[in-house]
This record gives structure tokens, sequence and C-alpha cells, in this order.
């Protein structure tokens, strides 16, 4: 008996996967959706429904707002904190609970998802080459697009074999295409080397399949959004290689700084012209556009590689907006990450900060002063980099249909409001204000960004300092990020900064955590610093303002981590059927 795809394409006891037509992630990209009850051999014996196939493959891509159960990833960190009492994090990695219920779509099904996305990409792989050519196509380009469609595939496997790398170190590497009706992963239960894992298996893919993806002319098209073309292969490339250069992988990996920094050069060298920084009349607004704009509706060059999606209303946005514009609070900024941002002028707030990026806290909430910076914690937003008001809604602010007011029984942080900001603040970052106009009826684009410009900048300063420590190199990739978001002063002025390789590293670490605010690095740069332990066992601070406007400084939370937490545990269920050896400590 012929088993039909909806069991062919399941993998680890999942009974059915739709066949999209992967019109979330590609508006009218395709014309049609085939039936999920097709064949193997009825798939991949026409070329339109393997082309399908294969696109529906980048669905596995995934959207980080509150995907862990109503929250995201970085309410784990030190950037913030959920205000869901409920809320995915809240009770597990928060509170050290990584078995917990509420967060297993990040630290179980995270496993089935990605191992049955490279399913899908191995499928492509062994079967393409023998799918018969459509009627209307060319030799030419039916050889073109086949040699696409498997660069992209191997392009996804590495990209989601990456992801799950982040999460559990090293595991089995599964290229043949498993019997969903087998044991599976049974025969795979050896886990490789770092290098093994990541450098001969992740990076020779991503450096292989470069040359069989789309040009950038090609991958540019608005009928390709989203799709992925050359430069996004060595954007990825860029990332692992700083990765792997960094203390908790270097010695495995055997990855240098050198190399690390050539990995991002060769990028601006080669693709370049193609990205930049978004820019517009102040910095503000060209941050928050190098998030929200794309390349068709915005002109914004920034973004490299993302999961493009179609236009969302109030109901994307409802729950991490503020309780005083109808939202549930959701995502809230805390007062550690409001105290990484610097002053205008470029100018430290505090006077001191440590390997994790952050101010010294020296066991209390407030940071010591700067007192050469214009300061002040009676008034801590007053003259900030731009970025902090881009971030986050704080008190005084307009926002939507009112104006930001946390003081205790007010609009934003109303008595009985379980959902009412837990930190005194609410994110801006990422929430398209115009969704909030007529009477939150408006529409906008919110796609995901994986990797942007911003960062090749970023990887590239970090990789230079550890190489030779401040240098002109270093500080104009600095300031090329900072001063897009409106900061006046250079970094090669801050002699605070310029005297040592270990006060740059911090500062760099800082600005990494500040530029990328909610966009799933912090939680994973921690790591790769091999700091986690000491920036997520941290406090998370608040603030509170009385009814005379005065603020105050208050722990909001109090989170556990221990080393352990460096790696998710390896899902129960695996371990239970497999016999593959789980993370140390679990």
């Amino acid at each position: 008996m012929k088993k039909i795809l909806l069991n062919i394409i399941g993998l680890l006891g999942i009974s059915a996967v739709t066949l999209t037509s992967c019109e979330d992630m590609f508006g009218d990209f395709l014309d049609k959706q085939p039936s999920n009850e097709l064949t193997e051999e009825q798939v991949f014996g026409d070329w339109e429904t393997t082309k399908q196939f294969h696109f529906d493959t980048y669905n596995f891509l995934r959207h980080g707002a509150g995907r862990i159960n109503g929250s995201w990833l970085d309410a784990a960190s030190d950037l913030a904190e959920t205000s869901f009492s409920s809320g995915g994090v809240r009770s597990t990695f928060n509170i050290g609970n990584y078995y917990g219920s509420a967060g297993a779509s990040e630290l179980t099904a995270t496993w089935e998802h990605y191992y049955r996305g490279i399913r899908k990409c191995n499928m492509i792989l062994t079967r393409i080459d023998s799918v018969p050519q459509a009627s209307d196509l060319s030799d030419e380009k039916y050889e073109i697009d086949k040699l696409n469609y498997k660069s992209e595939a191997r392009f996804l496997r590495a990209f989601f074999y990456w992801e799950m790398f982040l999460r559990y170190g090293p595991i089995p590497i599964v290229t043949d295409v498993l019997d969903p009706d087998g044991d599976l992963l049974s025969n795979y239960t050896t886990r490789p080397t770092v290098k093994e894992y990541v450098v001969d298996f992740i990076l020779d893919e991503l450096e292989d399949c470069e040359a069989g993806l789309m040009s950038y002319d090609d991958g540019v098209k608005s009928a390709n959004a989203g799709r992925i073309s050359r430069p996004m292969a060595r954007a990825l490339y860029s990332r692992i290689m700083l990765y792997m250069a960094s203390d908790r992988y270097s010695s495995e990996s055997g990855i240098t700084w050198d190399e690390a920094a050539y990995a991002a050069k060769s990028f601006i060298e080669d693709y370049g012209d193609n990205y930049g920084l978004f820019v517009a009349a102040d910095g503000k607004t060209a941050y928050t556009n190098s998030i929200l704009r794309t390349q068709y509706e915005g002109q914004n060059n920034e973004v490299i590689f993302y999961r493009n999606d179609v236009r969302v209303g109030w109901s994307a946005i409802v729950d991490d907006t503020p309780v005083g514009e109808g939202g549930n609070g959701g995502l809230c900024p805390s007062q550690n990450l409001v105290d990484m941002y610097d002053m205008a002028d470029g100018s430290s707030p505090f006077a001191e900060y440590d390997e994790t990026g952050a101010p010294v806290y020296n066991g209390t909430a407030t940071p010591a002063i700067n007192t050469a910076s214009d300061y002040s914690d009676d008034d801590p937003w007053a003259n900030r980099d731009p970025r902090l008001a881009a971030t986050v809604l704080y008190q005084g602010v307009s926002w939507g249909n009112g104006t930001i007011n946390v003081i205790k029984g007010q609009r934003d942080n109303p008595v009985g409001n379980a959902n009412a900001t837990p930190t005194g603040y609410y994110v801006r970052k990422y929430i398209p204000a115009n969704i909030l106009s007529a009477v939150h009826t408006g529409s906008s684009y919110r796609n995901w960004i994986i990797i942007r410009y911003a960062e090749i900048l970023l990887n590239y300063a970090e990789a230079m300092n550890e190489v030779e420590g401040p240098s002109t190199k270093v500080y104009d990739a600095l300031d090329a990020v900072r001063h897009r978001a409106g900061i006046t002063g250079n970094v090669e002025d801050r002699s605070d900064l310029t005297s040592s390789k270990e006060n740059m590293r911090n500062f760099i670490r800082k600005e990494r955590a500040v530029e990328f605010a909610f966009e799933e690095q912090r939680f994973w740069d921690v790591r790769r610093w091999n700091v986690a332990t000491k920036a997520l066992s941290r406090d998370i601070y608040g603030v509170e303002v009385a009814a005379d406007g005065s603020v105050s400084r208050k722990v909001a939370q109090s989170r556990v981590f221990e080393n352990k937490m460096y790696l998710y545990p390896i899902p129960e269920a695996e371990v239970w059927k497999t016999d593959i050896e789980n993370n140390p400590g679990w």
C-alpha cells in the first residue's frame, strides 16, 4: 500500500502535516495548494508540485514574536520580563524549570520542528534530480531551478541544524530520508564533536551551496521575496564563524578571531554595495524603520535574511501592546536594558561595565553614575541614545491613542490588571505604530529579521577588537551603527574605551545588546561569551513612577540560571526512545 505524503513528511510522532502553498511566507508566490493526500510518487512526479513542496520548507523559519506560549525568547534574558503570569518563559526559563510545559514550544518542540524541516530538505535533495521537466520550462531554466532549489535546501538544512546546535549542542546529523514507519533516529545516537558538526558540516554546506543560490539581483526581485540567495549564505557564515571564534567554542572549533573577522569583511567587500544601514531624517526613525520596512515597501536594504510574511493587524500586536491602549502588556523591557543605552552625545551614563556588557551593579539596583555625563536617575530617559525611544515605551511618551502612564492606578498600570507592566516599561520595537490608527484597524508588514547589515558591522568590530585591540577599523564599524541611530559622539574619542581591549570588548557586548534587543541575539550572545551564568542569574530591575512623577528603581523579578542551562535538555521522549546521551547536568 502506498504511503500518503502526510505520513511521509511526518517525523518523530507527527501524524499529519499539511502541504501549504507558503501563502503565509510568500503571499501570491505560489498559485495553488496541493492536496495533503498526495503520495510521495505523485509529489515528485510533477515539477510544479515538487516546487511547492520545496517552498513549503520556508514555513519552518520561525517568527519570534510571542512564540513561546505568548512570550518572547528575550524575556528569558536580562533584557525583558513577560507580564503574562502563564507566559512560556515566566514559569520555565526564569525559574530554571527547563521541563515545564509552558515552554515546550521552545524547549522540546524545537527538536521535532527542525528535524521535520531537515527531512523535507533531505527529500528535495534526494528526489529532485529525477522529477520530470515541466513542459513550459526550457532546458536551461530547468537546470537553473534545480540547482537553486537544491542549494536552498542545503542552506535551510544547515540553518535548521545551527538552530538545533544553539539549543542542544551537537546532535546527530541526518542526511538520509528516514522512514517514518521505522525507528527514525534509533540509528543516529552518536553525537559529533563541535568541529565535526559546525565546522565540517554546517560551515562547509554554507560555503558549498552559495554559488548555486540565486544571485543578489535575482533574489531581490519581488517575485522571489524571502527566498534564499547568495548574500544570505555569506551572512550566516559570518555569524557562525563569530560564534566559533568565541570563548565557549574556539578551543573545540579551531576557528580564530582573524578568520571570523575575514568572514565579516568578505561580506562587506562582496555585498556591501547591495546592503547598508537604513537611514532617515533622524536616528529614532531610522532605527525603527530598519526593523519594520521592507525592501519592497520602504526601500530597506539593511535586512539580509528574514522570514517573509503577509501584512498583519491588531491581532498580531495586541499581546505586546500597553494595557492602556487595550493590549495585554506582554514583552516588558527591563531597567537592565535601559541602563545599557549611552547618552545621545555618545558618553556613558555609568562608570563601569562588566563582561556581560551591563553596568556594574555591585549588589544594588543602581550602578555608579559617570559624573562626566549628564545622566540623572531623576530623569533617566533624558538625552539618551535615540534607540532607547525606538525600543522602549516609558513614562510620558505619546503612543497610539494616548500617553504612557505607569503611575499606580493610572492608564497603563491599573489596579487589578494582572497584565500591567511589572518593570514600568512596555515594548516599542517591532510594534508598527500605524496598526494603532483608525481604532486599531491599520495593517503593516512585521517580518521576522534573522540577519541584517548592522550585525555584519558589529561582527567585524568584535572580531577585529579581539585580533588587534581598539583600532580605526573597530571605531569605524561601531560609529557607522551608532551614528545611524543618531548618536553624535565618536568611539575614538572615548578614552575609557580606547585604553584597553577588555574595555572595548565590554562596550561591544553592550552595543550588541542595545542594537539587537528583542531580535533573539542576547540570549545566545551571553552563552557564546561564557558569561550566561552572570548575565541570566542577575535580578531583573524595573522602575516605579510615583504620583508626583519621581522615579525609583526596584527588583522586578529574581532569576535562576545554572551552568547546565547553557544547553537545553534533550527532549525526554527522545532520550527514552533512542538512549541518546543527554546534555551535562540533565
